[in-house]
């Protein structure tokens, strides 16, 4: 949709243009007229003007003047100028102001046709451009994201990248990570107050904690976080005064870093209070070398978080501080390694996440193990559980009530032929409800996506970032919910948008461009273009029927 508007203070000039010319050939929808400059800022601020046509010599304000002025505050429009004054200053001013053109009175209707033609194609061919470009960049954010959180889990899971891949990794992704230096951890599990709301809800404070840290430990780390592959958030930060190593480090050097540290994260920790009101509680690793001591770091770090559920909500802890922290679990390799076991159970493939336990259990079997590994085994087995329950709109207390039950599990993790045992118990209950709730689930992702767009307030909603949020593939996403409503995932989140524009059309007082910003899209023309594809009629249109 292109709408023109005609200015000349001789309005039958106007108006013989309004009604001799075939506007809808030029790919014209709505012609617009005005006697004076002020009468035409009026029109545009009610009306989406693309065009303008304007005679230069007018009363008050002249057509140079109505151009610098609109060209301000509409830098989209085209402007093409009419004078009977073949002035060659008038025409200076006239291409400084970027006019499109400049035609001699009296006009020629095939001159001024050529011209708005011209200027139309031109309109046409920046908003594809725009889109194109707004299409990539939105792209390339969410990716970019999406890729960050992937290596890191990679990572902190143990998988296998040789130093150039990590490298080059870094570099594509914008990391500001330097390998074979120091880092450290800290893993941060939220307090209740965040963990009562819904899953979007949460989505949210995650991404806010993550800004926050950003901003508190900038001018000392880098900073990389991401949503962990267990129940916790990670802030992965390394100095950025360089490589150097932290066995390098003197006592006093190492008393002031851990001074800095406790400093900067109790100012992260009363940030988060005050801003998103609830706390959090924070575990810090020791120093390690990145990316080879990340796995190891990750682990202890998660073992000893999980074993602080007691602590204090809000506590701050360094794990060199506590009394019985795990050591790195040699036999448990196998267990972090990809594709996790939340992996595998999500995707249903029972046999290979059998097989992966029995791997473990098998190195276990083979090599000294304490009752902490037989602890820590415990813990991530039933996080593995618990997720995917919860992910079904299960609770895992009526899969089993003896993952819960402190009393029971200290028998469970008594030995590793009853931890075993339980392990296996547990897989086929959870097979057999998944299987028998297989189409629950597909309801439940649905009821998920439904409440997304619902509360959609502007974000930069896609299919894309949708599925990001209920953690399934896009395509995956889109087949399961055309299957489950008939309805494509993006024609659904196109057409609440149109309802909601439509009902703030008629029972607000909202301009177009308000409304427009309101839905998320950054173009009003490309809303009115999507609006009248879908209602037939334009946003004016509506309002004025």
């Amino acid at each position: 949709m292109i709408n023109i508007l005609l200015v000349d203070d001789e309005t039958y000039v106007t108006e013989s243009l309004a009604l001799t010319l075939p506007w809808e050939d030029m790919g014209i929808s709505c012609v617009f007229q005005a006697a004076s400059g002020t009468e035409a800022l009026s029109v545009m601020e009610e009306q989406d003007i693309d065009v303008l046509v304007t005679d230069i010599r007018m009363p008050g304000m002249t057509g140079l003047e109505l151009i610098e002025t609109a060209g301000s505050r509409w830098p989209h429009i085209r402007h093409i100028l009419l004078t009977g004054h073949s002035d060659f200053e008038y025409a200076k001013k006239a291409i400084q102001l970027q006019a499109v053109d400049y035609i001699l009175k009296p006009v020629n209707d095939e001159e001024l046709m050529k011209s708005v033609i011209s200027a139309v194609a031109s309109l046409k061919e920046e908003w594809e451009a725009f889109e194109k470009m707004h299409q990539l960049m939105y792209s390339r954010k969410t990716d970019i994201g999406i890729l960050r959180t992937q290596l890191m889990h990679d990572l902190m899971l143990g998988r296998q990248l040789s130093m150039r891949s990590v490298l080059d990794k870094l570099s594509a992704y914008e990391i500001s990570f330097y390998t074979e230096a120091p880092a450290v951890m800290l893993l941060i599990q939220l307090g209740r107050h965040f963990t009562d709301m819904d899953h979007h809800s949460v989505s949210l404070i995650e991404y806010a904690i993550g800004n926050i840290a950003e901003e508190v430990f900038a001018g000392t780390f880098h900073v990389w976080h991401c949503k962990a592959p267990h129940d916790c958030l990670v802030l992965l930060m390394q100095p950025k005064e360089g490589k150097r190593s932290s066995t390098d480090w003197g006592m006093d050097e190492a008393r002031i870093r851990r001074e800095r540290l406790e400093e900067d994260v109790e100012l992260f920790r009363k940030h988060v209070s005050s801003y998103l009101k609830g706390s959090i509680t924070v575990l810090i690793t020791d120093w390690f070398s990145f990316p080879e001591e990340l796995p190891a770091a990750y682990r202890t770090g998660l073992s000893s978080l999980y074993l602080s559920q007691h602590a204090e909500a809000g506590a701050v802890l360094f794990l060199e501080d506590q009394p019985n922290r795990p050591a790195a679990v040699k036999p448990l390799e196998a267990l972090y390694k990809p594709p996790t076991l939340i992996h595998l159970l999500e995707s249903m493939q029972w046999e290979a996440a059998a097989s992966k336990m029995e791997q473990v259990f098998a190195d276990m079997e083979n090599s000294a193990y304490s009752r902490e590994h037989l602890h820590e085994m415990y813990l991530s087995v039933t996080n593995a559980f618990m997720y995917i329950s919860h992910k079904q709109g299960r609770l895992f207390y009526q899969l089993d009530q003896t993952g819960l039950d402190p009393l029971a599990a200290q028998e469970v993790i008594h030995s590793l032929p009853r931890l075993k045992e339980w392990t296996h118990a547990v897989m086929d209950k959870l097979k057999a409800e998944l299987a028998a709730n297989e189409q629950q689930s597909k309801r439940f992702v649905i009821k998920q996506v439904q409440e997304l767009v619902s509360n959609d307030n502007g974000q930069e909603l896609s299919v894309k970032t949708i599925a990001d949020q209920v953690y399934l593939h896009p395509v995956y996403l889109s087949k399961i919910y055309k299957a489950e409503t008939g309805e494509g995932l993006g024609d659904y989140i196109i057409r609440m948008r149109m309802e909601k524009a439509l009902y703030l059309l008629k029972h607000t007082n909202k301009k177009i461009y308000e409304i427009t910003t309101e839905l998320g899209y950054q173009n009003p023309q490309y809303f009115s273009k999507m609006f009248k594809k879908h209602y037939g009629m334009t946003p004016n249109e509506f309002r004025d029927q």
